[in-house]
């Protein structure tokens, strides 16, 4: 099986967006794909770290308010969850473009 280096294949994507106008309205998306994957998976990790340091700042007697470490804690687990549900498409698109015949 060959090594097709999967992110030299990605580069830009064009995106489309919604108006009130006309229908659809057609630009190209600055950022490339990767960018904003490389971007969504640091603002989880982030998320990550700020509801363990909560913990950690309620564990040690230093936080007082339990909702706002609860709220952080579940913050951060539906943000990761979300992320694993894009990963899992972008597996599934991946091996489905694998499957084509050309």
């Amino acid at each position: 099986m060959e090594d097709i280096g999967i992110k030299s294949r990605i580069g830009g994507i064009s995106g489309f967006s919604l108006d009130g106008k006309n229908g659809l309205n057609t630009e190209k998306v600055e950022k490339p794909f990767g960018d904003v994957l490389k971007e969504s998976i640091g603002e989880v990790n982030r998320l990550q770290n700020e509801a363990e340091k909560a913990a950690k700042d309620l564990a040690l007697g230093r936080a007082e308010n339990i909702h706002d470490v609860m709220i952080s804690m579940e913050k951060a687990s539906v943000s990761f969850r979300l992320m694993t549900q894009v990963r899992n498409k972008i597996i599934e698109a991946y091996q489905e473009v694998m499957r084509m015949q050309v």
